[in-house]
């Protein structure tokens, strides 16, 4: 697949999700993940990176995937993005998966929708479905590294920013523009469709509808001999409406979207609603069994249970070019959520989830000062997330956040150019109606990052970046109590009164996280000869984690605990153009995670080693072959199982044709090899095989 590279003369700015990065004449890496060839370019556009338009440097590593490639890829974002250099997935069947990036998932790796939070339940649990819409996406942003911070200090991991087109932000010059895109696949006999068009009103109104939908069966795993794998089902539809008045000097506008979900919760089983921790021993069922477990276990059949997902969604965004001296440019970002979804067992309601409240984030940039520009804003957020029915596990929590930030740069001379970035966040969890009483938490965090960007050569750069971020515990963190059905889990939070499991002796005092992050950066991105290495270190202080005290078959006792963590790790991409035609690439990535004792983090994705060949013909044609390895796990947590090694085989071709390519047509063959792949990412490794050998097929009419 082709995604976009960050270009060697840029350095870090990621502090406004709304803001504008436009690089003109600039050389980039276009990539099937790492397949690398240099081209002029002369506009690319990356909404998440917060710096002025006149700005040329920019060194933080990102990704652009783009609206053809994002056709021919997974459902799910998680297992869109999965496959890029650092990317993973802790993909749970086929409705739900969220990315990993560098060993981080949710709530570490932010997911923004043009720069504003989703306020959906994906943060919470693996399966709870990520709600952006990637077949309606205009574009998706990974960023990681130090500079993600400017999102806050949780974004550790990364942020993906998702660009869509509710709002225009000009006006379509023939009087109306848009695109038609069909999709389908064999492994889950999936039938996906997208419509989306934007039309002149006025001279200055444009208004937009776009709608999609996704039907996909019970996906088949890599023995096509054996049943399908239940509960990998998934459905979903989006409608969006939107219209925004457009002058010479900015844009306001607005838009409503509604989404519906309805997919398959693999793995779940009811066997352990009866267990409940008595110190740091899980106990099941009645009391006089022995400590070592062995005692009979009703198991039970049950239909496999769905999840019945609805969001309802407010969008405004906005910007104004030189609204009074000193500022080029402010820019606007708010939207209002009401997110609900019922899990249900054999149609019987078995939990609830709800997250209502709204983000507003207000960004101002500014002229030069003394040699420095950047920008300056401030982010606020009021959100209340509910868990009911029959099995809770969370209280009512109201949460309230603040955010200052500021970003500036500094071009010394020709050689180099210096970064320097801050944030100050103050954050509030307040339990509603809480039957165990559990205390508010209030805190605040500071974080700060700085670069230094060597330009070596003509077309190398290096790069040296630290950033020191502090994170606030998120709600379910401070306070989970209970089974969660979904992970096979009974939950602990930090919150130690006036109950609390695993006795005593794992309780301790509530600390914010605090990592320092270290990466070294060095990139070529000109001639036939390209590579990109980076190297990372992220200490991290108080680092939070699900520690498992105790098992019982497949169903766990779980505390959130703090101890201080090490993620070191790489990612390393070569390749070689041997002519206009044929260009191929190799590409690893890892991280390896050490905890200050003898506990492991759970969920850590192996290392991955592979390479692509790509061809580009002038005709409309391409195709790409690609293959890498994913190793067994070496390093795994207490309880959990090292998945097996497995290769990957993928296989794409594509013919653009029309004016300007408006005419698409793509193939594309995954796991051609029908490995049995299990995700070490997953939460449902043991259980849950990924899709076997699927032969995908789409079209998209852009007009």
């Amino acid at each position: 697949m082709k995604f976009k590279k960050a270009p060697l003369s840029l350095a870090i700015t990621f502090l406004a999700g709304g803001s504008t990065l436009l690089l003109s004449g600039a050389s980039f890496a276009q990539t099937g993940n790492s397949t690398q060839s240099t081209m002029p370019v002369t506009e690319i556009r990356v909404t998440a990176l917060g710096v002025d338009e006149s700005a040329d440097l920019i060194v933080a590593p990102f990704d652009v995937i783009d609206r053809d490639e994002l056709l021919n890829r997974a459902g799910t974002l998680g297992d869109l993005l999965n496959g890029l250099t650092g990317v993973h997935a802790d993909s749970f069947g086929g409705g739900a998966s969220r990315p990993v990036i560098r060993g981080q998932t949710s709530p570490r790796t932010k997911i923004l929708s043009d720069g504003n939070s989703i306020l959906d339940a994906s943060d919470v649990s693996p399966d709870h479905a990520v709600t952006v819409d990637t077949l309606l996406a205009q574009r998706i942003e990974v960023l990681r590294g130090p500079a993600t911070l400017l999102y806050g200090g949780g974004a550790i991991g990364g942020v993906v920013n998702v660009l869509d087109d509710k709002i225009p932000t000009s006006i379509p010059e023939k009087g109306y523009e848009g695109f038609a895109a069909l999709r389908g696949n064999t492994v889950a006999d999936e039938k996906a469709g997208a419509i989306s068009l934007t039309g002149r009103a006025t001279d200055n109104l444009a208004v937009h509808f776009e709608s999609s939908m996704r039907d996909a069966d019970d996906y088949q795993a890599a023995d096509w001999d054996e049943p399908q794998v239940d509960g990998t089902f998934a459905e979903n539809n989006n409608t969006s409406f939107g219209a925004s008045w457009i002058g010479e000097r900015g844009y306001f506008g607005m838009a409503y979207s509604y989404r519906a979900d309805e997919y398959g919760i693999p793995g779940h089983s009811e066997e352990y609603l009866e267990c409940h921790p008595h110190g740091v021993d899980l106990h099941c069922g009645s009391h006089d069994h022995d400590e070592d477990h062995d005692h009979d276990h009703d198991h039970e059949e049950h239909a496999v249970p769905f999840v019945d997902l609805n969001s309802k969604r407010v969008d405004m965004r906005g910007e104004y070019m030189n609204p009074f001296a000193g500022i080029n440019k402010v820019t606007f970002r708010a939207s209002s959520t009401d997110y609900d979804h019922t899990e249900f067992e054999e149609d019987e309601v078995g939990a609830v989830f709800g997250n209502k409240g709204y983000e507003a984030r207000l960004e101002f940039d500014h002229a030069a000062v003394m040699g420095w520009q950047g920008l300056f804003g401030i982010q606020v957020s009021d959100s209340t997330f509910k868990n009911g029915g029959e099995h809770v596990f969370m209280p009512t929590v109201d949460s309230r956040s603040t955010g200052l930030f500021v970003v500036e740069h500094y071009q010394l001379n020709d050689a180099w150019h210096f970064e320097a970035g801050a944030r100050y966040d103050r954050q509030n969890h307040r339990s509603v109606d809480d039957a165990r009483k559990r205390p508010s938490f209030s805190d605040s965090a500071f974080s700060y990052s700085g670069a230094a960007i060597w330009n070596v050569s003509a077309d190398t750069i290096l790069s040296m970046t630290y950033a020191h971020a502090q994170r606030l515990p998120h709600a379910q963190e401070l306070y989970a109590r209970g089974i969660h059905v979904a992970s096979n889990t009974y939950e602990c939070g930090l919150f130690a009164h006036p109950l609390t499991c695993g006795g005593t002796a794992n309780n301790q005092d509530i600390s914010k996280e605090t990592a320092d992050n270290f990466e070294l950066g060095l990139r070529k991105v000109e001639g036939a000869f390209t590579y990109s290495l980076s190297l990372f270190r992220n200490q991290v202080d108080n680092y939070i984690y699900a520690r498992t005290l105790d098992q019982y078959e497949d169903f766990r006792l779980i505390k959130y605990t703090q101890r201080d963590a090490e993620f070191t790790g790489y990612e390393a991409e070569v390749g070689y153009r041997f002519n206009d035609v044929l260009s191929a690439s190799l590409f690893s990535d890892y991280v390896r995670v050490g905890l200050s004792s003898d506990d492991r983090l759970p969920r850590i994705p192996p290392r991955r080693i592979g390479g692509r060949v790509d061809t580009v013909m002038g005709n409309g044609y391409s195709a790409e072959l690609e293959f890498y390895r994913a190793a067994k796990a070496g390093r795994v947590a207490s309880f959990e199982t090292a998945q097996p090694a497995y290769d990957m085989l993928n296989l794409s071709a594509s013919y653009s044709f029309g004016d300007a390519g408006r005419y698409n047509l793509f193939l594309r063959g995954s796991n051609l090899l029908d490995e049995d792949v299990r995700n070490q990412s997953s939460f449902v490794a043991d259980v849950v095989p990924m899709p076997g050998r699927n032969i995908s097929a789409g079209f998209r009419l852009g007009f």
